[in-house]
């Protein structure tokens, strides 16, 4: 079993080993697909009467990024499967993609910090299981981490290897993909939710899952990385592990869906509160890193809902409200403690483009009072930090177009606004205009 593996896993790197198929053979690698995305987005200069570190630039910016992926998967015997996903990223994010809660390029996440090389990396490689616990199935097309085929409808499912944390939780049929989606951090993920990931959104992990129809409890346990926003992964789960439950409710396959998520942090993390105490006690600006301990926890919880209103589900709504203690630092996604977004879309089919869609989405983000107070006394997160802080609310909103001039391609203008940037009155508004475009085959 070890030799066929290796040989397997040689031959997904191999172009000779690529097909197409509707049902796949044991041990014969598929190509799944693959995707390239381009983002050129302008930020527009804005009233900024101080800054820090960490602050949007004040003069404005205009960056361009781009993502490639190729994705590749093997069935196995004994109901596995085995999947690849390599990608790249190229380019910057605006404002070096700090200065906000809810940033405003979802992609340049795959940019990873600490100059870490664009040059191609492996995402995602991992072991897929299902048992069937019915007779009833669908079939599912070929598609990224997808192999085609018949899927049981009720299944036990397990998941081990490198993947995101994303992949299985807080899924949202309208707002889910940064690629294809609303491009807000605040809006295509919980920003509340501080899971695990390296500095690109990878990590490795368990993820288990029982399936019904009309309802699904899924669990999962990951490795956290080392120091905040870091590459470098701890290896001992016993240490240092990002854990969350989520129950999904849908009565029916195309029909509403709420989502309830619950999540548990242990890492090395720095508490605010004595951060501060630190600053006070010898007279420098607080640091986080200075109290930066082992065994510090974080937990919070989500709620995400979606509800489609007409044209197959192509028309509808969707929400999400996110909470966490907010006593520990900020570690993995981005820097909000408090959130709540809502946003919906409307199909082209009304306007003759059926593949077209318009959609509108705001989002709240707030700090806990520990979090507000570290800021507001100069300390600096991993991408906030005006070095001073007049506390409100960041308030954003996101509005894109998706055109769609052939199959498998899109053009998606975008337009932002954010008050508050980085819960900042003294700073803002500020507007962010961009054009996406997504090739995927």
């Amino acid at each position: 079993m070890r030799f066929q593996l290796a040989t397997t896993a040689a031959c997904l790197l191999s172009a000779t080993c690529m097909l197409h198929a509707d049902e796949p053979s044991l041990f014969v690698p598929q190509w799944l697909g693959a995707q390239y995305t381009f983002v050129d987005q302008h930020q527009d200069s804005l009233h900024s009467p101080y800054s820090g570190p960490l602050s949007l630039h004040a003069n404005g910016d205009t960056e361009r990024s781009h993502t490639f992926g190729a994705y590749f998967g093997v069935p196995l015997p004994a109901h596995l499967q085995f999947y690849l996903d390599v990608e790249m990223f190229k380019g910057e994010g605006v404002s070096g993609a700090t200065g906000l809660g809810g940033l405003t390029n979802g992609d340049v996440i795959r940019a990873g910090s600490n100059n870490l090389p664009k040059t191609p990396y492996v995402a995602r490689a991992f072991l897929r299981w299902t048992q069937a616990l019915g007779d009833g199935t669908t079939h599912v097309e070929r598609a990224q981490d997808q192999l085609p085929g018949d899927e049981a409808d009720e299944r036990v499912e397990v998941k081990l290897g490198k993947m995101s944390v994303t992949d299985d939780f807080d899924k949202n049929r309208y707002a889910g993909s940064t690629r294809t989606q609303f491009m807000n951090w605040a809006l295509f993920n919980n920003t509340a939710w501080d899971f695990a990931a390296d500095t690109r959104g990878y990590t490795d992990g368990l993820v288990l899952a029982l399936v019904r129809k009309t309802w699904s409890l899924r669990y999962g346990i990951y490795r956290m990385p080392y120091e905040a926003n870091g590459q470098r992964l701890v290896n001992a789960l016993g240490q240092s592990q990002n854990q969350q439950v989520e129950l999904t409710l849908q009565p029916q396959s195309d029909g509403w869906a709420l989502r309830f998520l619950a999540y548990r942090n242990t890492a090395r993390m720095g508490i605010y509160s004595d951060a501060l105490a630190i600053a006070e006690a010898t007279g420098q600006p607080p640091d986080i890193h200075a109290d930066d301990a082992p065994g510090r926890h974080k937990y919070g919880f989500g709620i995400n809902g979606e509800l489609p209103l007409a044209d197959h589900g192509d028309t509808g709504l969707f929400m999400r409200a996110g909470w966490n203690d907010g006593h520990t630092e900020s570690f993995v996604f981005t820097e909000v403690d408090r959130t709540m977004t809502a946003g919906f879309q409307l199909s082209g089919v009304h306007w003759s483009r059926p593949t077209d869609h318009v959609s509108v989405a705001v989002a709240v983000n707030g700090l806990s009072g520990d979090h507000r107070d570290y800021l507001a006394a100069g300390g600096n997160g991993f991408v906030l930090g005006d070095g001073a802080l007049n506390y409100g609310r960041e308030q954003i909103l996101e509005a894109y177009y998706s055109f769609t001039p052939f199959a498998h391609f899109t053009l998606s203008p975008d337009l932002q606004l954010v008050h508050n940037p980085g819960y900042n009155r003294d700073r803002g508004p500020a507007r962010f205009v961009g054009l996406r475009a997504h090739i995927d085959i």
